[in-house]
């Protein structure tokens, strides 16, 4: 900057003047019209509420965490303004994803219990609040790099796959991988002393960690977990029976070496179609006589059978009615 006055990498055109939007887009905390973004469709429209839950405000932090805030002193918020929030200890500096009625639809869609005490809302971030956030963006990932190091030299049976800290920067959470039960005390204290701050542990499967690194899938677009998927459901290979999709496992996996999510887009729409096919031991009666249902295009509603009295290379697929 022209006044000498030192400035983060990560800041880009931020200009604090400009009411604190988030004008920037540090490393890992993605801009309000990616993956974390909701579309308020009841904006233009009223609708009587609780108001002790109309207070309550979404609140997004790095990558996929979010958590519901009270908004105590009343303050006037949208989507994308970046806010002090309270914490244990200190305070946490996030970005409103949610305000209005559909906070209230997002809470009973998650069965969030309106009876516990929600954290408050400070303030709106000021400049200072957020030049120390920052800063404590950049040490994140110098601090996954020594915090890996160090679990290797314990000799623990994790993956440290990324670190969060906190906007004051007396607290960080590492997100770590694991397969089996690790006892971490040893980590916790190493890793307090090492940095100095107060360390969160919290676990997150292949699935989570692929999606807050992200990148492009076979299909060409961004990983729908780094974009816009944020509930993760089980996956097994029947969902590729159903859809008769090859089984072979390098084309089914993903990037977290795990089956792909998308196998269960359109798991339903072929289910319900696979109702109107016979089974596959059924004998079928046709003009040219009985044969063996073999193939089908379940969306085409086409059916692919064999003859039983000819030998025919391969089945052909035919309207099935």
């Amino acid at each position: 900057m022209k006044n000498g006055s030192s400035r983060s990498k990560t800041q880009g055109n931020f200009n604090p003047v400009e009411g604190f939007r988030f004008a920037f887009k540090p490393k890992g905390h993605n801009g309000i019209n990616e993956k974390l973004s909701v579309y308020n469709w009841l904006e233009d429209i009223t609708i009587l509420n609780d108001g002790y839950l109309n207070k309550l405000v979404e609140v997004r932090f790095k990558n996929t965490r979010k958590a519901f805030y009270y908004n105590v002193n009343n303050l006037k918020l949208e989507p994308g303004d970046i806010i002090a929030v309270e914490s244990s200890p200190g305070h946490d500096i996030g970005i409103v994803s949610l305000t209005g009625d559909l906070v209230q639809r997002q809470i009973y869609r998650l069965r969030v219990d309106t009876k516990q005490e929600f954290p408050k809302i400070y303030r709106k971030a000021k400049p200072t609040d957020i030049e120390k956030w920052l800063l404590a963006i950049d040490l994140e990932h110098e601090t996954m790099i020594k915090s890996r190091q160090i679990t290797a030299d314990l000799k623990l049976g994790m993956k440290i796959g990324d670190v969060e800290y906190q906007g004051d920067k007396t607290k960080a959470i590492f997100y770590y991988i694991a397969d089996e039960r690790v006892d971490f005390r040893q980590l916790i204290k190493v890793l307090a002393d090492t940095f100095r701050i107060r360390v969160e542990m919290k676990q997150i499967g292949a699935r989570q960690e692929a999606g807050r690194i992200g990148g492009i899938g076979p299909c060409g677009r961004s990983l729908c977990c780094a974009t816009w998927l944020t509930n993760f459901s089980s996956v097994t290979t029947n969902a590729a029976r159903y859809q008769e999709v090859s089984l072979n496992p390098q084309k089914l996996a993903g990037q977290c070496s795990k089956l792909k999510c998308c196998l269960n887009f359109e798991l339903d729409v072929y289910l319900d179609a696979q109702e109107d096919f016979p089974p596959r031991d059924m004998v079928l009666e046709t003009n040219e006589g009985n044969a063996v249902y073999q193939k089908s295009d379940f969306l085409g509603a086409l059916c692919g059978i064999f003859l039983k009295m000819q030998k025919i290379p391969k089945p052909t697929l035919s309207p099935f009615r």
